[in-house]
């Protein structure tokens, strides 16, 4: 019968294994965003299409720069407070990893939902769409929500308590000056887009529809 000794040098060696695969799902969802950001540019349309233009701070440019210092905090471990394992932090890690695996195929799929339509600033197009379906029918702005949703998780699986709160402090509150800024645009030009805003979240899917 195996001791209490041994029962936790298999646990360890398990978690040891569990670690090192989450890693590496992390880094290549990572990496299929970012491929999913270079698509969008190289596809985005000629300036000639664009007939109505709002140039934003809060942009690819700006959320890349969030990133990189979102990854030092990561790197480095400025801000880790190790939890409890049993108990505590692998059941985060594995919410963690599911937030972050979630949100790659919701931001994925979002911009294949949203086609044309995208702008790395905000734009109108000549024959700009309102796009509902898809990710949109749970999220008005899957793209955004979805990058939130990956920040927090990787807080939660790198016990990051300083990387959560630059999410939270930080991040969150540009995508939302970002996102009011496209809805301004985008109630001016599609009238049944207050009833779509009223019946969907805006990060996060609401429990139940508004009536």
């Amino acid at each position: 019968m195996p001791t209490i000794t041994q029962r936790l040098d298999e646990l360890g060696r398990s978690l040891g294994t569990f670690a090192g695969i989450a890693r590496a799902i992390i880094v290549l969802c990572v990496l299929a965003t970012l491929a999913a950001v270079l698509v969008n540019f190289l596809l985005a349309r000629k300036s000639g299409e664009v007939t109505a233009e709002s140039h934003s701070v809060v942009a690819t440019g700006s959320m890349l720069g969030f990133f990189a210092g979102y990854y030092c905090l990561i790197r480095f471990q400025i801000g880790v407070i190790p939890l409890p394992v049993t108990f505590v932090a692998l059941p985060l890690a594995c919410v963690g990893l599911a937030l972050v695996v979630i949100g790659t195929g919701v931001n994925i799929l979002g911009r294949f939902a949203l086609g044309g339509n995208w702008g790395d600033q905000i734009r109108i197009y000549r024959d700009h769409q309102l796009v509902t379906g898809g990710v949109y029918r749970y999220v008005r702005h899957p793209l955004y929500a979805s990058l939130i949703w990956m920040f927090f998780g990787a807080a939660l699986f790198f016990q990051n308590w300083l990387a959560l709160a630059a999410n939270l402090g930080i991040f969150l509150p540009a995508m939302y000056y970002r996102g009011r800024q496209e809805e301004v645009a985008l109630r001016s030009l599609f009238p049944p887009y207050a009833e779509y805003a009223r019946k969907t979240g805006m990060f996060f899917p609401l429990p139940w529809t508004q009536k």
